[in-house]
């Protein structure tokens, strides 16, 4: 390669790094007056770096034939900007890559408006000021809620988080839980500041005011003294995960619904999101989000059942270590789960392939599941054994689940890699329920073996707070509109 032409990439890549930085200037502007949430290809890029930007549009060539470039997808942006919008999600990805095949018919003021059209000048329709929501438990996912909904404040029009609610420890101070939001082994550094106020036990995260409360049972607090009132509470502990447990948080005054982030028992509604949450109704105030290998397989099994038809199958689950493992062997209730987390793979039960039936209920008795405790901390996989009604091809399965993917009302559930390099460490920090790893699917006629990864930690936390936002009646659309995929 001549200098001149080393050169002259060095300015390209100069120039889209400036354009990179008027794109963040316009998406940070229009969420913060509006509300409207900027994606690329499902992923948000909220308070994200230029060279994030950059490698966000890089990213589709996974997905797509080519790459998108931020000299295409600005020009875009820039008409979005000047219109009157409520709070929407704009995938400004996916505009880009449709706007290149008529781009010689029509102008981007022009696409963009056709594109908007329905959504142009609307009033948002909000809650009554924003929701309280309170954390009980600070956990692995407590903590990454606590992330999720401080990045989603906004405005301050939506979901407020008000409260934390720990039990007391020996030598417990909000300094150390302070610190645990601070920094992450997995997610690394929290984006932003937190300042910590020991006199009033409460903690300034990003301008949003949160108490810290110490609790040792559920019914036991008035958190209207705190000035919270009509709050969702997100039960990440796990120690209720029945009516009766959970039905003692509605006790304490503040408390409006109930959100349990485990599987729930009996009669509980079980809810994943983008599959069965049109379940959930006004009058719920107990709720489960299920557990994260079920948010995982359930979309992608619905997707290939819709289509193929399952006739029956085995799951398998590879999964991270979690905290109820030890560290070395020692005493545990459970069957081989008191060997040493970090140095075993560790055979286990799950109750996913139970769990699936609650929400696809017509796969009852067609499933067997089991699982693998790996030593990782964090991304597992779901490796999906089934047998179809009808036959297929793997180039067609894999058409099917990437159109899905990009196209269907599952956009956030499932997403779609062709990289042939892809490993678990990979998929830390998606935000979506799973990740089909297309080059290793297996099809021979009506049989296929599919491998899906997922944060267990962060992509299901995104799905606990997507059924949150329903919950408090907040309907955030996307556009352009998806056309839902139908079954041949």
């Amino acid at each position: 390669m001549e200098n001149q032409e080393k050169d002259n990439k060095l300015k390209d890549w100069i120039q889209r790094e400036e354009l990179a930085e008027t794109m963040l200037h316009l998406v940070g502007k229009l969420y913060r007056d509006k509300g409207v949430i900027i994606m690329i290809y499902g992923r948000p890029v909220i308070n994200c770096s230029p060279i994030d930007l950059i490698k966000a549009h890089r990213y589709v060539r996974l997905i797509e034939k080519d790459e998108i470039w931020v000299r295409e997808s600005l020009p875009l942006l820039k008409v979005v900007a000047e219109q009157p919008l409520p709070s929407v999600r704009i995938d400004i990805g996916i505009m880009t890559t449709a706007y290149r095949a008529v781009k010689d018919q029509q102008t981007p003021v022009t696409f963009v408006k056709e594109q908007l059209k329905d959504v142009i000048g609307k009033k948002d329709v909000k809650p009554n000021g924003p929701q309280d929501v309170v954390l009980y438990g600070f956990g692995r996912i407590g903590r990454l809620m606590a992330r999720l909904l401080i990045e989603n404040t906004g405005g301050g029009s939506k979901l407020r988080l008000r409260a934390i609610v720990v039990r007391k420890k020996e030598n417990d101070n909000i300094e150390r839980r302070a610190s645990l939001l601070r920094l992450d082994s997995v997610h690394g550094q929290f984006n932003g500041s937190i300042t910590v106020d020991e006199e009033s036990q409460s903690m300034l995260v990003n301008g949003n005011y949160i108490n810290l409360i110490y609790a040792d049972s559920p019914h036991s607090i008035d958190y209207e003294q705190y000035g919270i009132k009509n709050a969702i509470i997100i039960d990440n502990t796990g120690v209720w995960r029945d009516e009766e447990g959970l039905g003692r948080h509605l006790e304490s005054k503040g408390v409006g619904k109930v959100l349990l982030t485990a599987p729930g028992k009996g009669n509980i509604k079980n809810i994943v999101h983008g599959i069965n949450s049109g379940e959930i109704l006004p009058e719920d105030r107990i709720l489960s989000a299920a557990s994260c290998t079920t948010n995982a397989i359930v979309p992608v099994l619905k997707a290939v059942n819709d289509k193929f038809g399952i006739e029956n199958g085995h799951l398998e689950t590879i999964h991270a270590y979690t905290n109820d493992q030890n560290l070395l062997d020692n005493f545990h209730k459970g069957d081989r789960r008191g060997r040493s987390g970090p140095l075993n793979m560790v055979l286990t039960n799950t109750g996913a392939a139970k769990a699936v039936v609650k929400a696809i209920p017509e796969l009852k008795g067609k499933l067997t599941a089991h699982a693998i405790r790996v030593p990782t901390p964090n991304v597992s996989m779901a490796i999906l054994s089934l047998n179809f009604k009808t036959a297929t091809t793997k180039d067609e399965l894999n058409e099917y689940l990437r159109q899905k993917a990009l196209h269907s009302e599952m956009q956030e559930q499932i997403d779609y890699t062709s990289s042939l390099e892809i490993v678990s460490t990979d998929v830390v920090g998606s935000r979506f329920a799973c990740v089909v790893d297309s080059q290793v699917t297996i099809v021979e006629e009506k049989r296929c073996v599919l491998y899906v990864w997922y944060d267990n930690e962060f992509g299901y936390s995104c799905q606990v707070l997507r059924v949150v936002e329903q919950m408090a009646g907040i309907k955030i659309d996307t556009y352009p509109k998806l056309s839902v995929l139908s079954t041949p």
